[in-house]
């Protein structure tokens, strides 16, 4: 399944999802594609901020039991009283047929699951009977994870047999850093998304902005980005949001002292162009998603004279999508 036909399925309904055309993120929208239909337990592993909730409801929403609710589990706050309520199951009671209950189980940061918990959810999975058991858990099961769960398991804190039931398949999620061709995507979303959200008119970002967001690390991931990227929407200001990154907009104007010369106006205009010119193919990357073809016709110029102004501007061919 290619990123193209995912938003086609999704419909406009879907506005909480955002993937990506990197190539990390096309394996791993190929095998939701796959394993979506089944009733396979999946595992998301990945750091803070990756989007592992989001991906969560991606299968869910590709699943035979989308049309049930999704719910999800928070395991840092979940107790042995409160365990059987959040699941929706009453432990004295048959399990849920397969047209009721949740759709969906979501353990959002399993590896938290404290040992009763843990105890009580091994109880809850089916174990391969025909028929349900007394508060047997029926939904499709998603759990994600920052940890490293294997290390977890070797220092006791996490059981073995639970591990092997919940990972029926383990999808990692790579983290922002690596896939750094998606960003301009995902600041057009959250762009398009915040101004929606405030009531505001979508806000363009400076090239100079852009370079910033593709230089950064993000130890935050996507959630990081999402925050500077609503900071800029509701404040107006680009500059204030990008300095809390510790890069302030003026340094990266700055370069070494040189002699003072003199510039013709000529030169000026020269200048100022190029820098439009930059704005206009960053942008028009932005909204065709990284396709350079679509940009190219939307630009009104050949794909041959796209390529070569993008390694103008410091982009080589490996880090756009055709």
């Amino acid at each position: 399944m290619t990123i193209e036909t995912a938003h086609r399925e999704m419909g406009k309904e879907d506005t909480n999802w955002v993937a990506g055309l990197s190539p990390a993120i096309r394996d791993l929208e190929s095998v939701i594609g796959e394993i979506a239909p089944t009733n396979l337990p999946v595992l998301l592993v990945g750091e803070s901020g990756t989007g592992k909730e989001l991906f969560a409801n991606r299968v869910h929403r590709l699943s035979q039991h989308a049309d049930r609710p999704f719910v999800r589990v928070s395991c840092a706050s979940v107790n042995p009283t409160t365990f059987f309520s959040e699941l929706k199951l009453n432990p004295n009671e048959p399990g849920d047929g397969p047209k009721s209950g949740p759709g969906t189980v979501c353990f959002d940061e399993i590896g938290e699951l404290d040992a009763a918990c843990q105890r009580n959810l091994l109880g809850a999975l089916p174990d391969g009977d025909l028929g349900a058991r007394r508060g047997e858990l029926r939904a499709r099961l998603i759990s994600t994870t920052n940890r490293n769960l294997d290390e977890e398991m070797r220092a006791g804190r996490f059981r073995s047999e639970l591990y092997y039931r919940i990972s029926g398949v383990c999808l990692r999620l790579p983290p922002l850093r690596d896939r750094k061709e998606d960003i301009p995507l995902l600041v057009e979303f959250f762009l398009n998304k915040h101004a929606a959200q405030f009531g505001r008119s979508r806000p363009s970002l400076s090239p100079q902005t852009l370079q910033i967001f593709l230089d950064h690390a993000w130890p935050g991931n996507i959630r990081e980005l999402e925050n500077v990227v609503k900071e800029i929407v509701a404040l107006g200001d680009e500059r204030l949001a990008v300095a809390e990154l510790g890069i302030p907009i003026s340094e990266r104007k700055r370069t070494p002292a040189t002699p003072v010369r003199s510039y013709s106006l000529k030169a000026a205009a020269r200048a100022a162009s190029r820098e439009a010119e930059r704005e206009m193919i960053m942008q028009a990357l932005a909204r065709t998603r990284w396709n350079r073809k679509r940009a190219a016709q939307e630009l009104q110029i050949s794909y041959k004279s796209l390529l070569y102004k993008l390694k103008q501007i410091g982009f080589e061919d490996s880090e756009v999508n055709q």
